[in-house]
């Protein structure tokens, strides 16, 4: 069963300690695969993405050209499937659309007391990569997270990669694109996409930056490649810690916590409540309901191997922990969850109160799904219009505001040891 930390427990400090700096870190051996199939791409292009496509996703390709999905496929594939799946992608994507609108930053242009003309603007990057994971990890979903926000930024180019294991494509991932506005696709994954996008080939233009999620491969990729183009993150498995008190029902708990680990073997679910009458309650639910669900593999080792439940004195014990934990998703199921919400510093996106699950915002609330994990949420934040923004200062001086501030700007130069800096300044003869 999950791990179980009571306050009570004499090493309860050193538990929790165990627990924060537990590791899930990509295995050395993936790195080194990945570094070479990243030169590889990097020296023969097309030539090596079409056996790398081959060799992973058991997919013969004729050409370069046929890496490309076409826009008839698209249409197909958006044709195909069920009126009531495309109405409820349609109504996720107006909200999320809606709601990366509040999140577009505005510049400011302003003169300041010396005379000196000051401001800052926004702009979007050319070209953004969407890698969409393929095969049996389908989801229609992520495209919607990580395009939308883009098209929001008036991002010009989105290139989405999607694996196609033995050539089958899921058409709701294709229909999601279309949604989207994402038209240029391409029917290949793995770290050889991330080599694509991120150095280009004959038939890939590079981009300027690569999102989304992808497994362990994908990861240690986005990792090399930053420098070369920008990277939204190095996204580790999922994490949801739910805050509950004793008034929830324990099976709507459970099912919270299973949300999570059925993804994969290394999600981590978390809870932490203050009645071990309750926890227990809810370690006997996700047993219970372990035996009903499709992917109960997945979740039963990922629950037993990475999950707790810890049990405080009070509720607010647990601030300090919740911090330290820095989840990806945070539910707190308590009367007064906002209040609570405010004395949180670290968490990737917070869900308040008793009825919004986090599966909620995987699919339809508004905000990106492509959030930080693995404590990362100490120093980041999920995935939203300014990643897809640069912001750029502007500065303009005159005679009279330039000689207010160059003579402290030569001093510093000069003081430095930067003596071209201080000509530069002095040459224009604008001391005062």
């Amino acid at each position: 069963m999950a791990t179980k930390i009571k306050f009570s427990d004499s090493d309860f400090a050193d538990r929790i300690d165990q627990l924060v700096n537990a590791r899930r870190d990509t295995p050395a051996d993936v790195d080194g695969v990945v570094a070479e199939i990243l030169d590889d791409v990097r020296k023969r292009g097309d030539e090596a993405l079409l056996e790398y496509t081959k060799k992973f996703d058991r997919l013969s390709l004729a050409t370069p050209a046929d890496m490309l999905v076409t826009g008839a496929e698209i249409e197909q594939a958006r044709s195909s499937c069920n009126n009531a799946t495309i109405a409820a992608l349609e109504h996720a994507a107006a909200r999320i659309e809606i709601y990366h609108k509040k999140q577009v930053p505005e510049g400011f242009d302003f003169t300041d007391e010396d005379g000196v003309r000051l401001g800052s603007r926004w702009t979007p990057i050319s070209a953004a990569g969407l890698y969409v994971p393929g095969g049996t990890a389908a989801y229609p979903s992520s495209v919607l997270m990580n395009a939308i926000p883009a098209n929001v930024a008036g991002v010009d180019r989105l290139v989405m990669v999607v694996p196609t294991p033995d050539g089958i494509l899921n058409p709701l991932v294709l229909a999601a694109a279309d949604i989207a506005g994402v038209k240029e696709i391409y029917r290949i994954g793995g770290a050889q996409a991330v080599a694509a996008l991120a150095y280009g080939t004959d038939t890939i233009a590079p981009v300027d930056k690569i999102v989304g999620p992808g497994n362990a491969y994908v990861a240690a990729a986005k990792r090399r490649v930053f420098g070369t183009v920008g990277i939204d993150m190095i996204a580790g498995p999922s994490e949801i810690l739910v805050i509950a008190d004793s008034s929830n029902d324990p099976n709507w708990i459970a099912a919270d916590l299973l949300s999570q680990a059925e993804h994969d073997t290394d999600a981590q679910s978390i809870l932490i409540c203050d009645d071990e009458v309750f926890a227990e309650s809810v370690i006997s639910a996700v047993d219970d309901q372990l035996d009903k669900l499709p992917r109960a593999d997945i979740a039963r080792e990922s629950w037993q191997t990475h999950g707790a439940v810890i049990v405080v004195e009070k509720l607010e014990n647990a601030i300090p922990i919740i911090d330290r934990l820095a989840a990806e998703h945070l539910e707190l199921a308590i009367a007064d969850a906002d209040e609570f919400a405010k004395k949180i510093r670290n968490a990737g996106a917070i869900f308040l109160g008793r009825y919004t699950p986090e599966a909620i915002g995987d699919y339809i609330a508004g905000p990106s799904h492509v959030l930080p994990t693995s404590r990362s949420a100490k120093f980041s934040s999920g995935l939203g219009v300014p990643d897809f923004l640069k912001r750029t200062s502007i500065i303009e001086c005159n005679v009279d505001s330039a000689s207010k501030i160059t003579q402290s700007a030569e001093i510093l130069a000069e003081e430095e040891g930067l003596n071209a800096h201080a000509l530069s300044l002095a040459i224009r003869h604008l001391k005062p």
